[in-house]
């Protein structure tokens, strides 16, 4: 009777296991196709004139160079605003915050905030940030309409790397005579922060891809010139995809730029993950010293 659950135990491991590797190896070959098909098509468009000038002959031509200041300009309003917020609030809940059913409500509510789709956060900036609060289409709206998008994942991320920090530390701190702040700040904040940098580039990384919320509230069809102040608005490589595809002149003739962009975005998306990476790694080691 053992032997039977035994193997029926090893069984389940091995099928589980497999079905594991299974996803993981699919979800590989998907990315691999999806970069070679954009490198297949796009590679021609790369070059220096490509990245350093704007577009030209109504967007036929010239390069992406205002696409990718303007998405550097909304992602740093959006990290500025969206972590100092995110931090705090996960540091209230996991830290202060006493179990009950308004912390359930507060939770559930991220949770919710976290399935919205992105075309009603642009909609929202539209209606609050660039008409009652009078910003326009500009960097500050459509930076804090995407910090408001990625707050949700921020907070979780967060929370989840202050619930990973042991209790001994806090404990430890404590019988010390720190207090409850000088515990969070230089105890357990130091020791969860590779996790919170983790989450924070993720939810960066998925506004620096999103389309929907710029549209509305920072983002222009056509903007040769840098902007002078965060009132003015931008071009973003994504809202430049979507234009090239749909909106453009002469879309066929685009075909490269498309592919073009695709790939810059890409390589800008890759780039911040690999920062995030290599940075956490660091802050372990000294950690670890």
């Amino acid at each position: 009777m053992l032997q039977k659950i035994s193997w029926r135990r090893k069984n389940l491991q091995k099928a589980v296991f497999f079905s594991f590797s299974s996803s993981a190896f699919l979800n590989g070959i998907l990315l691999i196709i999806i970069v070679f098909f954009l490198l297949s098509n796009g590679i021609e468009a790369i070059s220096w004139e490509f990245l350093s000038q704007p577009p030209t002959d109504s967007m036929t031509k010239g390069g992406i160079f205002p696409c990718i200041v303007g998405t550097f300009l909304l992602c740093a309003v959006t990290i500025i605003t969206a972590l100092p917020i995110g931090v705090a609030s996960a540091i209230y809940l996991n830290e202060y915050a006493i179990k009950g059913k308004l912390i359930r409500i507060i939770r559930m509510g991220i949770n919710n905030l976290a399935g919205v789709p992105s075309i009603v956060f642009g909609l929202f900036g539209l209606a609050f940030f660039c008409i009652v609060l009078k910003m326009g289409v500009s960097i500050i709206a459509g930076g804090l309409t995407l910090a408001i998008m990625t707050l949700p994942v921020i907070i979780a991320s967060s929370e989840e790397a202050l619930k990973s920090v042991p209790d001994t530390y806090r404990q430890a701190s404590l019988a010390m005579g720190a207090t409850k702040w000088q515990t969070i700040y230089k105890i357990v904040l130091p020791a969860a922060f590779p996790g919170i940098i983790t989450g924070a580039i993720l939810g960066l990384s998925r506004a620096a891809g999103e389309t929907a919320p710029i549209m509305y509230t920072g983002a222009v069809f056509f903007s040769p010139v840098l902007p002078e102040s965060p009132f003015d608005a931008v071009m973003a490589l994504p809202y430049h995809i979507y234009v090239l595809a749909t909106a453009g002149t002469n879309i066929e003739e685009t075909l490269p730029l498309q592919y073009g962009t695709a790939i810059v975005l890409i390589a800008l998306v890759f780039g911040m993950n690999l920062i995030a990476i290599i940075l956490r790694s660091r802050i372990r080691k000294k950690m670890k010293i």
